[in-house]
């Protein structure tokens, strides 16, 4: 057999392999059936609120302060971008350990 042959038969293989584990998927997802149009508008908006809610409180608190303690910085800004960074790791943490959780199911879920 030349090598020709061979990397033919490695390809084919490869493929047939790719196709039956994306087939394997597609089967799985439709015993499970479709996630509602609702629950994907819930998670965004899950992941919105969790990213809202941090930069709103770090916003009032700020503004609570300049008014408190007038000085040469802005509270407000500097808590609105604390907020809104705590917000957003938040909303990785969480869309991270959704898909982990996606994967783990996918694998071994039969």
């Amino acid at each position: 057999m030349t090598k020709l042959d061979e990397s033919n038969r490695a390809a084919r293989d490869r493929l047939m392999r790719e196709v039956g584990e994306k087939e394997e998927r597609k089967l799985r997802a439709q015993r499970k059936g479709m996630r509602s149009v609702w629950s994907g508008l819930g998670a965004s908006g899950l992941v919105g609120w969790s990213i809202a809610i941090p930069t709103l409180i770090g916003t009032l608190i700020g503004a609570w302060l300049d008014n408190r303690y007038p000085g040469g910085y802005s509270w407000t800004l500097m808590l609105l971008a604390t907020g809104l960074f705590a917000g957003c790791a938040n909303a990785w943490h969480w869309v991270s350990r959704e898909a982990k959780d996606m994967r783990q199911k996918e694998g071994g879920d039969e």
